[in-house]
């Protein structure tokens, strides 16, 4: 990550020296940036998507068939949605105050030029209607993990109603669950030389100027979101469960290295899975369902980020937002979190949707583009934290964590080992 972020950074100097037309410079850009960086890249994160699907369907439908016949999946469903819900509205409330206080839009002059389209969501009921499939194969061609995650709830709870026929099956689906996590574990491996890649890309072509642009409102977001990851995922966690949260925090690093370098936590899926299950303990019955729905659902690090771009673009355009207002937002911003869960550039969207709710002007959204893509980056890694931490106060809650593995530092990394054994 280090080293990517300062070769890509030195690249875009270097380029931003050399004259017009510079051959030097169209090689390096034609070549480096956009050719051996871009292909690896992209290679990298197609790697990643390809184990979702497959992932998610066999780990849940393994994790279904080890809770036998019991009833125990609504439980875990009702505990792991409310504490999505509960935090994200917690996290676009950390976002609003800590904006309010600060203000980052203060003597920021709107750009007259600034113009953002909004796209269109999709009405809350249909996005209802549409987390369950009419086809399943269709779903997973598309990655539609809602429709994905229903179907593998649908299987896994057949095959514990099957006899011996379910017991054959179910036999055949923790035998793929084994193959399908050494596929996660060859991918780590590579992941280095990914990661690498995409941020030398990424900083090459954006580069550190942008941030200076818009540095107030750039680093109150950034603040808000370490607050939330690293201060109140670890109260949580602490208060609910009594287990050491620099733990999780120090078995989470290399899945924001995935995360940051992604901001993707769809991409990022298989890593957080394999982490929350090999590395902090979480049984595949709580692991299965939650990581995959909260990839989906859970967007602490987005709604905050709403928050924080909601007074900003407020006090850009010297609008006073009255109490009414602020609850509106934390109301949008967290239903939201679901309502365009599977719709693409779900981060403006949702922005989009909240200042129609605040009655603010459309066009503030131009206003932070130009940073947004650096701001996701981190925003991914805290989504992934608080997935990770719902999981393990989900399986402390139902007795469905190894306090051994939570607790043992190494848990995990003899992977490599293993594979060459």
């Amino acid at each position: 990550m280090v080293a990517g972020i300062a070769l890509g950074s030195v690249i875009e100097w270097f380029l931003g020296a050399q004259p017009a037309g510079s051959a030097l410079a169209l090689a390096i850009n034609d070549y480096l940036v956009m050719g051996v960086f871009d292909i690896v890249g992209r290679i990298f994160v197609a790697s990643l998507k390809l184990l979702v699907v497959p992932l998610v369907l066999v780990s849940l439908i393994c994790g279904m068939t080890s809770l036998g016949a019991s009833a125990r999946m609504g439980s875990i469903a009702v505990q792991t949605i409310t504490l999505y819900l509960l935090t994200t509205a917690f996290a676009v409330s950390i976002g609003l105050v800590a904006a309010t206080v600060i203000g980052p839009g203060r003597g920021v002059e709107a750009m007259a030029d600034a113009e953002f389209v909004a796209r269109t969501a999709p009405p809350l009921t249909d996005t209802i209607v549409n987390i369950f499939p009419t086809n399943p194969f269709n779903a997973m061609a598309e990655g539609k993990m809602l429709q994905v995650i229903v179907f593998a709830l649908l299987v896994g709870f057949a095959i514990t109603r099957a006899g011996e026929s379910g017991a054959r099956i179910s036999a055949w689906f923790r035998d793929m669950e084994v193959i399908v996590m050494r596929m996660v574990a060859i991918l780590i491996d590579l992941a280095p030389w990914g990661v690498f890649a995409l941020l030398s890309k990424l900083f090459a072509t954006m580069g550190l100027g942008t941030i200076l642009d818009l540095a107030a409102y750039f680093f109150t977001l950034i603040g808000v979101l370490l607050f939330h990851g690293l201060v109140v995922y670890s109260l949580l966690l602490k208060s609910l469960t009594g287990l050491t949260p620099s733990i999780l925090m120090q078995k989470m690093r290399h899945v924001w290295a995935f995360a940051f370098s992604t901001s993707s936590s769809g991409a990022t899926l298989p890593i957080t899975l394999r982490a929350v299950e090999k590395r902090l303990g979480v049984h595949s019955s709580v692991a299965g369902f939650s990581i995959p729905l909260g990839a989906t659902i859970n967007m602490d690090g987005t709604a905050m980020m709403q928050g924080v771009a909601t007074v900003f673009i407020a006090q850009v355009y010297g609008i006073d937002l009255t109490m009414t207002q602020l609850l509106m937002v934390v109301l949008t911003a967290t239903l939201a979190s679901i309502g365009t869960a599977a719709v693409p550039g779900v981060g403006l969207i949702t922005l989009s949707l909240v200042l129609t709710q605040a009655g603010l002007p459309m066009e503030g959204v131009a206003l932070i583009i130009g940073v947004d893509r650096l701001l996701d980056m981190v925003r991914t890694a805290v989504n992934v934290t608080g997935d990770a931490t719902v999981a393990v106060i989900v399986a402390h809650r139902e007795g469905e964590l190894d306090y051994q593995v939570y607790e043992n530092p190494d848990a995990d990394q003899d992977t490599s080992a293993e594979a060459t054994a």
